[in-house]
């Protein structure tokens, strides 16, 4: 089934925001260099999902228009 473009950037935040937590407990586990990857992945997603927001906002320039899609 094909996602929608807003089901497609909230995947990407949430990725990113795992990635960050995971690279986290890397970091609290001391292991800097899979930290360092996983950081660099969470910012990978990050700056997707950031894009794909933006997108998506210059398609709806008014607030309560992309609202009032996402609730019917």
């Amino acid at each position: 089934m094909l996602q929608s473009k807003y089901d497609t950037a909230a995947d990407l935040h949430i990725h990113a925001a795992h990635a960050h937590t995971a690279a986290a407990a890397a970091h609290h586990r001391g292991d800097h260099e899979t930290a360092e990857e996983l950081s660099s992945r969470a910012h990978d997603y990050s700056m997707a999902a950031s894009e794909k927001t933006f997108e998506i906002a210059k398609q709806n320039p008014r607030p309560s228009e992309g609202l009032d899609r996402i609730r019917k």
